[in-house]
């Protein structure tokens, strides 16, 4: 049974299914070494998700699972941050003029139907 990483995180993922596959493994045993891989390559990579999700194909199916593991916590804030809708504080400003000059024009129409 074939177990390809895809994705950010699928250099570490790899590696450990390299290192950790064995031929004729039980679908438990895939799906254990599953949830390892892909958790090395959510902690490996910040671009990747939060939680791992597998498709398990067999000869008479395929059956999607979803999150079958979630590595990642979520980051508790120590103090809430309360901004009306629509608003952001700024913290300081600064303009500079960009030097440019027009060195050809053309008007032309667009066609809208």
């Amino acid at each position: 049974m074939p177990l390809l990483p895809a994705g950010s995180g699928q250099d570490a993922a790899l590696a450990v299914l390299e290192d950790r596959f064995q031929p004729n493994m039980t679908l438990e045993a895939a799906q254990g070494l599953l949830v390892e891989a892909i958790t090395a390559g959510i902690l490996g990579d910040l671009g990747s998700g939060g939680s791992v999700d597998a498709c398990v194909i067999t000869g008479t199916g395929a059956k999607m699972l979803r999150t079958l593991s979630s590595p990642t916590k979520p980051i508790e804030r120590h103090t809430q941050y309360h901004f009306a809708p629509g608003t952001t504080a700024v913290l300081s400003e600064s303009v500079k003029p960009l030097p440019l000059e027009l060195v050809e024009e053309t008007v032309q129409t667009m066609e809208v139907e």
